[in-house]
């Protein structure tokens, strides 16, 4: 069984809204969720984090607190994977969605009363984020 590492950066701004991602995976439906991507080698996992974030977002941020990992396997059971979520703060940039990237479709802050309404990739992500608000 091969193994998938990887790392998603969770920003909240002062407003208590979480910057969230709107992509589409070939053959699958769109769907929300925060930027995240696989460790590349020789990064760590902050690194994997804050490389992701601005690849997908164009902000560069600086990855701290871990808040909480998913691990599991996906459905055919060929492949685990191990996902650590940071809380992450934005440290520059500028919010743009990457042109070479086909599978995002739009970058946007949302607050919990919009999350609830939307697809999210992964719904239990979303009491994550009321914790992170409420706190």
């Amino acid at each position: 069984m091969a193994n998938w590492k990887g790392a998603a950066g969770v920003c909240v701004n002062d407003r208590n809204e979480i910057l969230l991602v709107l992509m589409k995976a070939p053959e699958e439906d769109s769907k929300w969720s925060v930027p995240a991507s696989g460790i590349e080698a020789g990064e760590t996992l902050e690194q994997c984090c804050e490389r992701e974030f601005e690849e997908v977002t164009g902000l560069t941020v600086k990855a701290g607190e871990l808040l909480k990992t998913r691990d599991g396997n996906y459905e055919d059971a060929a492949v685990s994977f191990d996902l650590h979520y940071f809380r992450v703060e934005v440290t520059g940039g500028e919010l743009t969605i990457p042109k070479e990237d086909f599978l995002i479709e739009d970058i946007a802050w949302k607050s919990i009363d919009e999350i609830e309404k939307i697809d999210l990739a992964y719904p239990d992500d979303l009491e994550l984020f009321k914790s992170l608000v409420a706190a």
